[in-house]
């Protein structure tokens, strides 16, 4: 009877057994992963870890079906060893998929580590999984795929942290896909909404509108009294004065009505429908309705216009005004035929279907984000189209260079 060829600590092996080792190798990875999946009740965890170690070593050069193999057989299992797990999902794609997107096994620093060492295909397999954490989602989001940015956008079960957000944020100005997704997400606030606001469509500004546009009662309410402490001390603090003006109930400013050439808001727009909008009845229409010249500017050159109806509801004004400011504005406000243009109707119902309050919310809050940060720092931020990084920037800096840069790189 023929004996077994002994087995030898020599390197290399006779030619003509090579291709019965690769058959070999196959079935003893495929024995060495069962001994891995043997229930915790059945072997030590320093067995399993041995096992896995002789493993990982006997698939650093393996056919990569055998490698698939492992994956496939490892990719469930709770207890798998780490250092397999992460050679895998660093492998070949049709090995690395199997553990990339369905292994429980794989901790957050794994995930990160491995994000960090492969390319587009791993990564959008990552953005995959049922559960990405938010530092893995940051780790990924760093790269600005368009494929995996929109697949971790449309996972519920992405957990988006602030860095990322506004990464991708500042990306959405030239991305519309990032901004239709972006609207959907829990983790955007209002700072982020506001903002997404200006280079959004109108579908997203409906639903921007419909989910930031509140009412400040308890604000108001909370601080009610401060405001007469505060003008006893002469509004000596800016930081306070700019908080308070978001939360003050009246939107028209009394006192830049009572130094200006008109007697009122209204007739200053009257003016504006029958002469055009100049430099200096655009700064009055701003200033009484309660804003800073730079947020009434912004709001007036809306090219959709559905900031306008904004304006226009948060002091008062009737319909007929936001007739004649769109008028004033040298935009078609009826067809041949006298109905009102698309573009119109459009501004129109946004304006019908905002109340007074909410739309008073809105317009202060993007007067506070776009102008009370602005010091030479931040304009030369937007000058270079550059957004600020740094915990030691506001959302209101950021905010800005994000709205007043996008026009400047426009420009």
């Amino acid at each position: 009877m023929l004996q077994p060829a002994a087995l030898t600590l020599e390197e290399t092996a006779p030619l003509d057994s090579k291709a019965a080792s690769i058959s070999v190798r196959a079935r003893l990875a495929k024995r060495l992963a069962d001994v891995i999946c043997i229930p915790a009740s059945q072997i030590t965890p320093q067995e399993r870890h041995m096992a896995g170690d002789v493993l990982v070593d006997l698939l650093r050069d393996a056919d990569i079906k055998i490698r698939e193999g492992v994956a496939r057989r490892l990719t469930m299992l709770n207890e798998a060893p780490q250092n397999i797990l992460v050679m895998l999902a660093k492998d070949d794609i049709s090995v690395a998929r199997h553990v990339l997107e369905n292994s429980k096994s794989l901790t957050d620093s794994d995930l990160i580590g491995i994000a960090k060492s492969t390319f587009s295909q791993h990564h959008e397999i990552m953005a995959r999984r049922r559960k990405v954490a938010d530092g893995v989602v940051e780790a990924l989001v760093e790269f600005m795929d368009d494929d995996v940015v929109i697949r971790l956008l449309m996972n519920k079960g992405a957990n988006f942290p602030e860095t990322a957000i506004q990464r991708i944020l500042a990306a959405s100005r030239h991305n519309p896909r990032y901004v239709e997704l972006l609207v959907k997400r829990v983790e955007l606030r209002p700072a982020h909404g506001l903002t997404l606001f200006w280079w959004a469509d109108s579908a997203a500004r409906i639903k921007i509108l419909q989910r930031f546009a509140v009412t400040r009662n308890i604000l108001q309410d909370s601080c009610g009294d401060l405001f007469k402490a505060a003008a006893a001390e002469g509004w000596g603090d800016p930081a306070t004065r700019k908080a308070l003006q978001f939360i003050e109930r009246r939107q028209r400013n009394r006192a830049a009505i009572s130094r200006s050439d008109f007697e009122s808001l209204e007739a200053a727009i009257d003016k504006a429908a029958a002469a055009g909008l100049t430099r200096q009845v655009t700064q009055e229409i701003a200033y009484m309705a309660g804003v800073k010249p730079a947020t009434g500017a912004q709001v007036l050159t809306d090219k959709t216009g559905e900031a306008l109806a904004v304006f226009c509801k948060a002091p008062g004004l009737k319909r007929e005004y936001l007739e004649k400011l769109w008028t004033a504005l040298r935009r078609p406000l009826k067809t041949e035929t006298g109905e009102y243009s698309d573009g119109f109707k459009r501004v129109l119902a946004t304006y019908d279907s905002i109340s007074t309050d909410k739309a008073q919310t809105v317009l202060r809050y993007w007067n506070w984000s776009l102008t009370s940060s602005l010091n030479a720092d931040v304009i030369a931020h937007i000058k270079r189209g550059v957004v600020p990084q740094g915990s030691e920037y506001t959302d209101a800096a950021i905010s800005a260079a994000l709205v007043f840069g996008n026009k400047h790189l426009k420009s």
